[in-house]
């Protein structure tokens, strides 16, 4: 027997405990306080009944769609969802078209709930655009997604955003004790009792999950025997075979800001760029490729000239990877990042390079000094393609001449910091710069 018969022989809706408990009210809702809680900007909107079109961002189980329902019990116009998954473009039309006549012939607005709105298309995002625009539809629109990365940035611009926070083991066991205590739409109609380190077990393992917690709470509560005078026991033994930890689910958005993570964490910390790099490989199931590619990269981007090496143990990890995977490379791409990590740091290689191109939009169109200019040919001395002096024929091998064009040269472009092997590039570079120009 399944849980939804389980649930089904108790409640004769058919519904498991985690939608009978769902909220209603925004008393009942649990949670994101930030935005609901007293006074709140949302929670005056709603109360008020003037939502106007707004998108709700967060993790799965953070309470959108519930907070969707709650504003579609108190508001006095129409309220339409569509799920992203499944909806057309022509279903985003009829519900323009109720819209139109809900507000010509009643007065009255429509609302539209769009839920995984980054599972929307930009061309079915652009249908909703010009209701939105004119006001004949205030859209809702939930995501997991990061929007700024999967919302049409018309429509993104023309509502409110509502980041949720990810939900906490306490919020849990509120949902849980509520469960346990209502006798109409809870278990309170059972002689129940749980264990206080059962509750905090369920709590924990859900990892703030209201769903997760409420359905292992049902689970234990129908599949465990009533001792002699009909009390149902749950145990922290009976909670620990209702719930099993979860799979971290490893979405665009969480990869995006797993690497970012990574990617910082290479420039102060050798415990989290460790921790961030195997937690992705291992947890979320990443490529070790999309790291050492960062990686590699940030040799150049933040280690650069301070220690070359970096570089050199970055891409031997890389080939490593190739020629024996993982997770035997695991050891191999470790000892490049912790290296990186505590090398010397310097980014004068990107500032060399913004520095380089703010100075080829100023010059749009470079001009190759004569002496610079090829000479392998006849008569490119009577073009007046010559005066070049060949640096190895000087003392140090090093002759002071221009080398870039006429409008920039006297730029200085590449500027070696005092880190690491740099230091030396830095002296070498003020002793140059200080000597006359050969006659």
């Amino acid at each position: 027997m399944d849980l939804f018969t389980l649930a089904s022989s108790q409640d004769p809706t058919g519904k498991l405990l985690a939608d009978r408990m769902r909220p209603t009210t925004l008393d009942e809702y649990i949670g994101q306080e930030h935005i609901v809680g007293r006074g709140k900007l949302l929670r005056r909107a709603i109360e008020a009944d003037q939502v106007t079109s707004i998108l709700l961002y967060g993790p799965p189980g953070t309470g959108k769609t519930t907070l969707a329902n709650i504003i579609a019990n108190r508001t006095q116009g129409e309220f339409m969802k569509l799920n992203a998954v499944d909806a057309s473009v022509k279903d985003v039309r009829d519900i323009i078209e109720v819209a139109k006549s809900n507000k010509a012939l009643y007065g009255r607005k429509t609302t539209l709930f769009l839920d995984e709105v980054h599972r929307f298309n930009t061309s079915r995002q652009d249908a909703l655009l010009p209701a939105v625009e004119q006001g004949i539809l205030i859209f809702i629109g939930a995501t997991t997604e990061n929007p700024f990365h999967h919302v049409n940035g018309a429509l993104l611009s023309r509502s409110t955003l509502f980041q949720l926070e990810p939900l906490t083991a306490e919020h849990a066991l509120v949902a849980m004790r509520r469960a346990i205590a209502d006798p109409v739409k809870g278990l309170g109609f059972m002689r129940l009792h749980v264990d206080e380190e059962a509750l905090e077990h369920i709590a924990r393992m859900a990892v703030g999950d209201i769903r997760r917690s409420l359905n292992a709470l049902e689970l234990a509560a129908l599949t465990t025997s009533p001792e002699p005078d009909g009390t149902v026991r749950i145990t922290l033994e009976v909670a620990e075979e209702s719930i099993r930890r979860p799979i971290v689910k490893a979405d665009e958005s969480t990869q995006y800001d797993v690497l970012s993570a990574f990617h910082k964490s290479v420039r102060g910390s050798s415990d989290a760029a460790l921790f961030w790099f195997l937690y992705a490989v291992e947890k979320l199931g990443m490529d070790p490729m999309t790291f050492l590619r960062r990686l590699i990269v940030a040799c150049s981007e933040d280690i650069g000239l301070a220690n070359p090496q970096a570089m050199v143990q970055a891409v031997t990890a890389m080939d490593a990877y190739h020629k024996i995977g993982w997770p035997e490379s695991k050891y191999i791409i470790s000892q490049a990042i912790l290296f990186a990590v505590e090398s010397p740091k310097s980014n004068s290689i990107p500032l060399a390079i913004m520095k380089a191109e703010q100075l080829m939009e100023r010059v749009k169109s470079a001009n190759v000094p004569l002496h610079l200019r090829d000479t392998h040919y006849k008569g490119a001395e009577k073009l007046g393609h010559k005066g070049y002096m060949y640096p190895h024929n000087y003392p140090g091998h090093y002759v002071q001449q221009q080398y870039l064009p006429d409008e920039i040269r006297h730029e200085n472009i590449f500027e070696a910091s005092e880190q690491g092997t740099e230091s030396k590039i830095k002296q070498n570079q003020h002793k140059r710069r200080g000597m006359p120009a050969d006659s």
